[in-house]
Parts: C-alpha cells; structure tokens; sequence
C-alpha cells in the first residue's frame, strides 16, 4: 500500500517535467506549419500562434504511449511525452497566410508530443474530449482533427 503513495507522489511529481519539455518557442518545421500556424510558443497557460496575443488553455492530462503513437506516429518506447489540452481558438482568427486552424470551425482541444527538440501539435474541433486511438483517428468525423503541425526548436 504504501508504494502506491510513494509512486502516485512520484508521477506528480513528473507532470510539471513533462510539461516542461513542450514550453518555449517553437519554429515551424513541416510545411503545414510554415503555411498556416508560423511559429508557436507555450507557456504553462497560453499558447501564441504566429505572434498571436496568446490563447489560455489548460493541461487536462498527460498522454498514453499508445495514444502518442496513434496521433503522432511515434514508437511507443519513445522517450518523448505528449499531453492533452483544452482551449478556444475562434474558427474565425488567420493565422499565417492568412490561414484558418480548422476551416473556420472553433478549435477545442490540442494534443501535444515532443521529445525535447521537436514538437507535434494536433488541432481538434469537437466537443468532446478526442479519442486518440487507431480507428476513431482514421474516422476524422468522429475526433474532428484539424491537422498535425510540427515544429523544431
């Protein structure tokens, strides 16, 4: 009983480290990120796209390896971390090129994954929380993903 207190204290412990690896100033890498969102920088709270005044949004929970892979592509014994967050980012805002996030459509929630020197991040529209599996991200209705977008520091 008591090495459950000593590991639930020690993964908390984790999720500021984690976060950690995700903040700072991003470039846009992939040519989707250079033509739409330009370079990111995140905060523990705010996320700005493309020199934006920045938009709030909160860390909901850290990502599974199996969910790293399924959205990102990514090996599941990557030492990498991803999360899950919430936020508004108004379907209306142009970001780069005078772009949209996701066709106009409000973006609700993000998923990030980084390894330290690069950076995913996956835009999603729905309400509901995405579920980040293999067959409901191969169903784009179903998690209302925007795109994947990476970067490199």
């Amino acid at each position: 009983m008591k090495w459950m207190g000593v590991l639930l204290a020690g993964s908390l412990c984790l999720c500021p480290l984690l976060l950690a690896q995700e903040t700072g100033y991003w470039r846009a890498m992939s040519s989707t990120a250079r033509s739409i969102t330009g370079d990111v920088d995140l905060s523990r709270e705010k996320i700005s796209i493309n020199e934006s005044k920045g938009y709030w949004m909160a860390q909901i929970r850290t990502l599974a390896p199996a969910e790293q892979s399924a959205l990102f592509g990514v090996d599941l014994n990557s030492p990498g971390s991803g999360s899950l967050y919430r936020l508004n980012l108004p379907g209306d805002k142009r970001f780069a090129h005078k772009n949209t996030l996701c066709g106009g459509e409000d973006v609700k929630w993000m998923a990030t994954y980084s390894d330290g020197s690069r950076l995913q991040i996956a835009f999603f529209s729905s309400s509901a929380a995405p579920t980040l599996t293999q067959d409901a991200l191969s169903n784009s209705s179903s998690t209302a993903l925007c795109g994947v977008f990476q970067y490199e520091r």
